[in-house]
């Protein structure tokens, strides 16, 4: 990473000024580009020069968002995807042949575990789990087969941190490929290169864009990988179109200040979560009580966005407060400027086995929130409302 802090570094890096200087990037909706002679045309396909032929290998907009990302984050080279998830999946399919083997935490994104027990073994690759308090049991997991070892921290839904530096060390003492889910921290908050990460993976359309507006996603690391993803991508066709591409650089410019406003706001809300009689258990990784409150003080910058909290009396509990919600926003998106409550059980990790989500702790009455840039106190009001609702109408199932 160069010399310039984040911030500088999220707003200063754009691409060259065309022939009018403008001071704001400005978007190329253009599938294609055009040659100077026959000689020029041949050279590029023969990837003898550096530059744009068509819009599905590479586009200014989607080049200036990646070169930020990988300025953030401390990579050599990235690749911008349609989504989260076709970065997850391009980034798997690129570097993964039939018959090799994964080594995954169990608490991943549900339409992750759904690619990794549904999807690759069509082409025999498959998959072990660790839990996040069993990192001793990784090596045990480790085949001759075995290539990646991938994880997310702050997980999704329930916010618990793993250590980036220990899983580092092990991919490291076995030649394994280290991936991480970055997307709940963003590189504002957690750069998990500096830990041994070979590969970093973000769901772009989260907090990167923070204002619920388009799809993205992003896989940034060394450029040795980072090139074989990119051929297999632009034969496979993911590619993130300039627009999007575009939204995303620009609300890269506002991240640091929006995240740092996200997660005062968090830290509040956790706060009110933990004081209230109706919460049964608030997990927030900058709270004293969350279990990896040292870990994640080590590793991030600050707590994140997302607080998981489990209301007292169960799912029925947590369909009447969803139900008693005004304010705020029953969506299963998250990183928006508008704070946004789940219920993971029901909806993300619906097609999750009842037993691998209780082995992650999504349990029933397990609520997930995005909070949003409101004022605090507007967003505290309506969760209070909503819990004393439930004091009303459910005292007798408290436990």
């Amino acid at each position: 990473m160069s010399s310039k802090h984040i911030e500088t570094e999220a707003i200063r890096t754009q691409i060259e000024r065309s022939q009018y200087l403008e001071h704001s990037s400005p978007m190329y909706l253009t599938s294609s580009y055009v040659f100077e002679d026959a000689e020029d045309m041949r050279a590029s396909f023969a990837d003898e020069k550096e530059r744009n032929i068509y819009s599905r290998y590479s586009n200014p907009n989607s080049s200036e968002f990646v070169e930020k990302v990988c300025k953030m984050e401390g990579a050599e080279r990235g690749y911008a995807f349609a989504s989260g998830m076709s970065a997850v999946f391009s980034t798997f399919g690129a570097l993964l042949d039939s018959d090799d083997h994964i080594i995954s935490s169990r608490s991943i994104f549900g339409s992750t575990q759904t690619l990794f027990n549904n999807i690759l073994p069509k082409w025999n690759i498959s998959t072990s789990y660790f839990k996040i308090d069993e990192l001793d049991a990784i090596e045990s997991l480790i085949q001759p087969n075995t290539k990646v070892i991938y994880a997310e921290s702050p997980t999704n839904p329930a916010v618990d941190i793993l250590d980036l530096q220990r899983l580092g060390d092990i991919a490291k003492k076995h030649n394994l490929l280290f991936i991480i889910d970055n997307c709940f921290a963003t590189p504002y908050l957690q750069q998990p290169i500096k830990f041994g990460a070979d590969l970093v993976i973000h769901s772009a359309t989260k907090l990167m864009d923070g204002q619920g507006r388009v799809l993205g996603g992003v896989t940034v690391g060394s450029s040795e990988l980072i090139q074989k993803i990119y051929l297999f991508s632009r034969i496979s066709g993911p590619a993130l179109s300039p627009f999007n591409s575009w939204v995303l650089s620009k609300s890269l410019e506002t991240l640091p200040v929006r995240v740092d406003r996200h997660c005062d706001n968090a830290l509040k809300v956790a706060m009110f979560l933990e004081s209230h009689e109706n919460v049964k258990l608030v997990k927030y990784p900058f709270l004293k009580s969350h279990p990896q409150y040292e870990l994640a003080k080590k590793q991030m910058k600050l707590g994140g966005s997302i607080v998981a909290f489990e209301i007292k009396g169960g799912i029925e509990a947590g369909r009447q407060f969803l139900n008693a919600i005004k304010l705020l926003s029953l969506s299963a998106n998250l990183g928006d400027t508008r704070t946004i409550v789940t219920h993971p059980a029901s909806t993300t990790h619906a097609k999750i086995p009842e037993a691998i989500r209780l082995e992650t702790g999504i349990t029933a009455g397990l609520i997930r929130i995005s909070v949003g840039l409101e004022h605090p106190e507007d967003i505290i009001n309506d969760l209070k409302q909503a819990l004393e609702n439930l004091n009303l109408k459910l005292y007798k199932n408290f436990n």
